[in-house]
């Protein structure tokens, strides 16, 4: 089986798809926002991103949570059970990290399911 690689440069791929599992990670485009604001950006960039590789939501197995500070963890958790569909939450893991430029606030690496 091949391996798909999503919009590949130099140092990463948006996406890489291997025998019906995609691997991805998000990061905010606008870093202006708070927690909330780029929580909701990174989620809808990864159903984009699920959806261009045949897959949604309701199909992720793994996710793992990058946070800047704990304090914002509630706010994430808030928006994170609002965007899941009922029943279908992955196994995950929240690490609180420093990020690659400090306005960025979460940074979430995502494993699904392909609908094959």
């Amino acid at each position: 089986m091949d391996i798909q690689r999503v919009n590949p440069c130099a140092n990463w791929s948006d996406a890489t798809v291997f025998n019906n599992m995609v691997h991805f990670v998000e990061i905010a485009a606008d870093v202006e926002g708070n927690m909330l604001s780029q929580t909701e950006q990174v989620f809808a960039q990864a159903e984009a991103t699920l959806a261009s590789v045949g897959s949604d939501k309701s199909r992720l197995l793994s996710v793992t949570i990058y946070v800047t500070d704990f304090a914002n963890v509630a706010v994430f958790n808030q928006a994170w059970q609002a965007w899941l569909p009922e029943g279908c939450a992955p196994s995950r893991a929240c690490l609180k990290v420093e990020l690659a430029d400090p306005a960025y606030l979460v940074e979430i690496a995502f494993v699904a399911a392909v609908k094959s």
